[in-house]
Parts: C-alpha cells; sequence; structure tokens
C-alpha cells in the first residue's frame, strides 16, 4: 500500500501563529509586549495590535487564508464561527487591498441574541463581543472551505455577562494561580510566578459507515441509536480492546492525526476501545484553556475527516444501548511556570508537607462540592452511561491508592505520617524478560476522580461535551480551599505546627469523600449512603447545584461567575435537556409511526397468507400461527406505547419551560421511550432481516 511518508517535525505547528512564527515575523518590541501581555494579563494596546494583525494576515494568506474568524465556545456545546474576508474596499483601479487591523483582530461582534443566554439578552437586544484570547494560539484552518484564521476568543453581552465556556475558564485559571501562589510562597517558594492548571483529555469516539448511519434518523436527529437489539456478539469477548486496528481506521487515523498536528495538537496516543467501533485518542497534555480549545478542534477533526473516509463520528456518551458508552477523562493537575508540579509527591509522600496540604486541599474542595463537579459533567447523554459498569458512578468520591491511603490513615490515627509504602519489583518469571518496577499504587477505572501519579483524572466527562466546565469548578473549588488553607497559616505563629495540625484536620473531616473499592458495586452505593455521599443519578437532579447559595458565594467571591450567570446557566441546561429528550421523543414517533408500525403490518399480512396456503395445502401451521400471534401481540404493544409517548410529548410541550418542563421530560416522558423501545427491539429478533427497515447494530458496529 502506497501512503506518503510524514515527518512530524516538519508539520508540526505548520498551521499555527505560534512563538516561534512570532518571533521570526514581529519586531522585537512587539513581541516583547505581546508576550508581557500572556505572561502577565496586560491589557493590549492598539499599537502594538496593528502590528500584529498585519503579521498575523500575512502569515495566514502564505497559508492559503482568504478569510479570518473570531473562533469561540457559547453556551450551545459547540463552536461558532463568523467568517470574515481579508478583502478592504475597492480600489479606483478595482483591484482589492487585503487588510486586518488590530481593532478586528482584539474585537468581534456576533449576533448575541441569536445564541442560548437564558434570560440575560432580550430577543431584541443583540450586540455582543469576542475578545481575542492571546493566551491560546491563533490557527489557520484548512478544509473544504479554503483556509480560514480561527482566532480563539472569548464571548460576552453588551452588559458584560459570560455567554460562553471561556471567560469563566480564564477567570477560575487567575483565580487557582493567585491562591496557588500564596500556597507556595508559604512554604518558601519566591521563584515560580505563576501557577496554571494544567490539563489532558482523553476523547473516545465510534465510527460507522456513512451510508448506514444515513439510514438511521435516530442517529441523523439525535446522534444515538434510539431503538436497537444486541447482536450476538457485543463486547463480551474483549477482544477489540487494544485490538489491531483495521485499515480503514488506520487510514482514517492517520488522516486525523495529520491534521491535529498541522495545527498543534499534540495527539499522542490511538487505539481500540472496549466496544465494537469503539476508539481512543488522548494528547500530550497543555495549559488548560488551550487544551480545551484543543478538545475542540479534535472534535471536529475526527467528524471532518471521518467524513473524507466515508464513516460518521458518533461522539453521543451512549450511541448504542448494550455496549460501553464514551467519555473524556479530564486529567488535571497544577504547574509552575519553572516546571514543578504541586501534585507530585516524591519518593516519600509522608515527608513531602506541601504535597500533603495540597492533596488533603483538594479532598476537602471535592467533598464539599461533590455536587458541583457532578453537575459539571452532567449531560442528557450522560445520564445512559455514568453508573452503568462501563463508567464511573454517579456517586463523587477519589480514589488515593494504597499509599496515599495508608499516609492520610497515620496521619488521622496517630497524627504522624512516618513511612509511605514502596512499589517493590514486579517479577516476570521469565529469564529473558526484565523484572518490572511496580507502582506503589494500582489504578481504578471505576473512580469518577482518581489520582494517578501526579495528577487527578476526572473519568466523568462527556465524549461531546466541552472540557470547559469540569475545569472551571476544579480550579475554583481548588483555588477556595488553598485560600482558606493560607488564611490560617499567614496568621500562624508556628508555621510547622499549623500545616500539620490542618493536614491532619482536612485529612480527618474528608475522609468519607476517599474510596479506593469497586465503585460499580451495589455496596458501594449503600455505603456511599450511609457516608452522606450525594448520589445524582440524573442531569436535571444535577442542574439546581450550580444556583445554590454555596455555589453563588463561591463563584462570586473569586469573580468566576455572578449570581446572574449562574441562574442564566441553570436555565440553559433545564432548557437544553427539554430540547435533547424532546427530539429523541419526536424521532421515536416518527420512526415508529413511519418506519416500523407498517413494517410490522406487512410482515403479519405475509405470515397470514403463508399460513392460508400452509392450510390449504393440508399441512400443520401452528408454527406460523404462533409466531403471527407473538408478532401481532408486540406490534400491538408497540402501538399502545406509542399513543402513550405522543400525548406525554404533546403534555411535555404545553409546560412551563425550565425544571418543570425538563421534571416532566425526565420523570414522564424518557420512561415512555424505553416502553416504546422494549417491544420493537423484541420484533428485531423475530422479523426477517429483509423485512427490518434499517440497519441493525451488527451492521452498525462490525460492518465499519
Amino acid at each position: 500500500m502506497g501512503t506518503e511518508l510524514i515527518n512530524v517535525t516538519d508539520i508540526f505547528g505548520e498551521n499555527v501563529f505560534n512563538d516561534t512564527v512570532m518571533q521570526e515575523r514581529l519586531p522585537k518590541k512587539i513581541y516583547k509586549n505581546l508576550k508581557k501581555t500572556i505572561e502577565e494579563g496586560k491589557e493590549l494596546d492598539l499599537e502594538t495590535a496593528d502590528v500584529i494583525a498585519h503579521e498575523m494576515k500575512e502569515w495566514a494568506i502564505e497559508k492559503g487564508a482568504t478569510h479570518y474568524t473570531h473562533w469561540f465556545l457559547p453556551l450551545t456545546g459547540v463552536t461558532a464561527e463568523k467568517h470574515d474576508s481579508f478583502i478592504s474596499a475597492p480600489l479606483p483601479s478595482g483591484k482589492v487591498l487585503m487588510s486586518f487591523s488590530g481593532k478586528e483582530l482584539i474585537k468581534g461582534e456576533p449576533d448575541a441574541s441569536s445564541f442560548p443566554s437564558g434570560g440575560l439578552r432580550a430577543t431584541f437586544e443583540a450586540r455582543g463581543y469576542t475578545a481575542w484570547d492571546c493566551t491560546s494560539p491563533a490557527f489557520v484552518r484548512q478544509d473544504a472551505s479554503g483556509a480560514v484564521l480561527c482566532i480563539p476568543t472569548a464571548f460576552c453581552s453588551y452588559t458584560g455577562e459570560a455567554l460562553d465556556q471561556k471567560t469563566p475558564l480564564l477567570r477560575s485559571m487567575e483565580a487557582i494561580d493567585k491562591e496557588s501562589l500564596r500556597l507556595l510562597r508559604l512554604f518558601g517558594n519566591t521563584t515560580s510566578r505563576k501557577v496554571t492548571p494544567s490539563v489532558g483529555a482523553e476523547q473516545e469516539y465510534f465510527l460507522v459507515d456513512a451510508e448506514k448511519f444515513l439510514q438511521r434518523k435516530d442517529l441523523i436527529y439525535t446522534g444515538r441509536t434510539l431503538f436497537g437489539a444486541m447482536p450476538p456478539k457485543g463486547q463480551e469477548l474483549d477482544d477489540h480492546y487494544f485490538g489491531t486496528i483495521r485499515q480503514r481506521i488506520a487510514a482514517f487515523m492517520r488522516d486525523v492525526n495529520i491534521e491535529l498536528w498541522k495545527v498543534g495538537v499534540s495527539a499522542k496516543t490511538q487505539h481500540n476501545e472496549v466496544a465494537p467501533a469503539q476508539h481512543e485518542l488522548a494528547p500530550i497534555y497543555t495549559k488548560v484553556n488551550i487544551a480545551v480549545d484543543h478538545n475542540q478542534i479534535v472534535m471536529q477533526t475526527l467528524k471532518r475527516v471521518a467524513s473524507q473516509h466515508g464513516m460518521k463520528c458518533l461522539l453521543h456518551e451512549k450511541p448504542f444501548a448494550g455496549v460501553n458508552g464514551s467519555g473524556k477523562h479530564n486529567n488535571w493537575s497544577l504547574v509552575t511556570d519553572d516546571g514543578i508540579n504541586m501534585l507530585e509527591p516524591g519518593k516519600t509522600p509522608h515527608e513531602n508537607t506541601q504535597f500533603l496540604l495540597v492533596l488533603t486541599c483538594i479532598l476537602k474542595a471535592v467533598n464539599q462540592y461533590a455536587d458541583l463537579l457532578r453537575e459539571s459533567a452532567a449531560d442528557p447523554g450522560n445520564d445512559h452511561r455514568l453508573g452503568a459498569n462501563e463508567a464511573p458512578p454517579a456517586i463523587i468520591s477519589v480514589f488515593l491508592g494504597e499509599q496515599l491511603e495508608d499516609v492520610l490513615e497515620q496521619l488521622i490515627s496517630t497524627g504522624e505520617a512516618t513511612h509511605s509504602l514502596k512499589g517493590g519489583t514486579l517479577q516476570t518469571g521469565v529469564t529473558t524478560l526484565p523484572d518490572l518496577y511496580k507502582d506503589a499504587t494500582d489504578r481504578n477505572r471505576t473512580s469518577p476522580f482518581a489520582f494517578t501519579g501526579n495528577k487527578f483524572e476526572f473519568r466523568m466527562v462527556g465524549s461531546r461535551d466541552s472540557i470547559a466546565n469540569p475545569n472551571i469548578v476544579l480550579n475554583t473549588i481548588v483555588a477556595e480551599a488553598f485560600a482558606e488553607a493560607c488564611d490560617v497559616l499567614e496568621q500562624a505563629d508556628d508555621f510547622d505546627k499549623a500545616v500539620h495540625d490542618l493536614i491532619k484536620e482536612y485529612a480527618t473531616e474528608n475522609q468519607a469523600i476517599v474510596f479506593n473499592g469497586n465503585g460499580y458495586s451495589e455496596e458501594w452505593v449503600k455505603e456511599a449512603e450511609r457516608r452522606g455521599l450525594p448520589n445524582i443519578k440524573s442531569m436535571v437532579e444535577a442542574i439546581p447545584a450550580i444556583t445554590t447559595e454555596k455555589a453563588v458565594q463561591l463563584f462570586e467571591r473569586f469573580n468566576v461567575f455572578t449570581r446572574a450567570e449562574l441562574e442564566s446557566r441553570a436555565e440553559i441546561q433545564y432548557e437544553a435537556y427539554a430540547k435533547a429528550i424532546n427530539i429523541e421523543a419526536r424521532t421515536m414517533i416518527d420512526m415508529a409511526s413511519k418506519q416500523f408500525v407498517p413494517a410490522f403490518i406487512g410482515y403479519t399480512k405475509t405470515l397470514a397468507d403463508t399460513i392460508n396456503s400452509v392450510k390449504a395445502a393440508g399441512a400443520d401451521a401452528s408454527v406460523q400461527l404462533e409466531i403471527l400471534n407473538e408478532v401481532s401481540a408486540l406490534l400491538k404493544e408497540t402501538k399502545e406505547a406509542l399513543q402513550v409517548l405522543v400525548k406525554l410529548t404533546e403534555e411535555a410541550a404545553g409546560k412551563e419551560e425550565g425544571p418543570e418542563q425538563a421534571n416532566f421530560y425526565h420523570s414522564e416522558v424518557v420512561p415512555a421511550m424505553e416502553a416504546l423501545r422494549a417491544p420493537v427491539d423484541k420484533l428485531e429478533m423475530i422479523i426477517d432481516k429483509e423485512v427490518w427497515p434499517m440497519p441493525s447494530y451488527g451492521d452498525l458496529i462490525f460492518e465499519v
């Protein structure tokens, strides 16, 4: 197979206006001013912006760009962009100039009334602004439309409220930076100047054949299959996980990597996931706001390249019932500008006082705001995934592993930690193989919030969601825990004694959140209830967490969200849930009415004709009659369930928008959808494949 050889070092970042490009193209004074803005958060003056804009435009035009766009993350769950060409007013000669000003670089003006605002803006109040996030580099995206200069931006309303994911994320980064530096200074660190959350987001996804996808209205309209019986084989053999990557998929992955590398996304790991047709891509860690942008680029690239290969990429959390769904693991740590990872325990964690304070502060934050962390991963699709013995349970707990749990138990029971468990050596028993260094701690795939060496892995996030919201919450709750610890320690007469006492206090008061066992077990559900840990099973139950007085005070203290912004987000989420379930219900009604019921009626006629023919021939038709009776009974059940769903969906539409409507969809419409699906899925196992009106699960997940 002839495949063009790729030199990654030659193409990596070639379409990014990165630091190397800026140093080459910008005058030294302008470059220094921009770096100062990025590193110190200073405002960029228009004169500097004009020079940057000119050089950025020239560079982008060399890459084939004809347009630029302010690329932002509104509260729709996807990115948004409006393309403007570089051409200016025609000259008298009829020619045009290509121009791009500093003002155009710094600020854009999309229509704010057409994006979700949760009541922050009236429909007639249209003005909104996008502001360049110069800490996230601009890039040129090359696709079917040509080449477009994409400028990552924040998006806010005319009155200043955040209408996007990036603005509160940047605010939370400032909060965690300030409080982390306070903590580091207490431990004598005078050299670190900035602390930034570092994040790596592992992305799971499914691939299906495009032709089969287009024969399924449920996949087209909702991203998941609303009907479908399991094929004879699913994932029970565990043969897909890390299995050999098929050639069609490998070719797709290769092109995805190339596209990502060009725009500076450090795609590193790729493999088959547990479920058939499921795969994963993981990048190298980077600053959280860049990681958020990169993950959006990853999702867009997966979809675009899949289409080019005659496939469709499914990012829904549960596209197929009966096999594992998809999520993304948000790996979070805190790193200083001079390379110190604040979550690095070292070889003797029991002696690392700074780490133990950081760790127990995080335990306190997660315990106190478990509801907020759960809400940050709330999504209609995640309701099908969380707690389904394939993803973390809906109960927030923290896995620390044997080593750290032992250290905390020493602190709690005796007030002193005198030793740390060692990893040792794992002997393979084969003379030609080397002995392996054994970590002091195993990993726990059932934990929603797991310590994995020098970072925490938040495993709840849904596969199609932005990672912005979970990181906004993580940054802010940990910032508060750091701030409260610093408030105590800065007033202490004896720092060593005070920090020792505080670590013990936090470890003792928050030990209920620590759980190293099997998060899938029923015993854990009961134990978590006994410990007083919340078990928030659905999105509609999770949403109220963001508007509690506790949450409002937290976010307002650190200037991450105002009360109005939080209330607007709650309204948007209730509305998003109701709309998502309404679309699913109406899609089921459409499919059942126009595809399934007619197919079932046609099949009963075929069976009846067969029975009459067999009887006329004087043979026994009892088997055919038995099948006819079974199909007819399930047809009747389908019709009755369809009528109920139609009635409830109409009733839901008349409910007041907000909590009332969302809760009605959750408590009434969703069960009615399940009741309609049940007889249809049973009929799929009876009716001839040739009669079935759409591709089956087996067709979708094994024929790609």
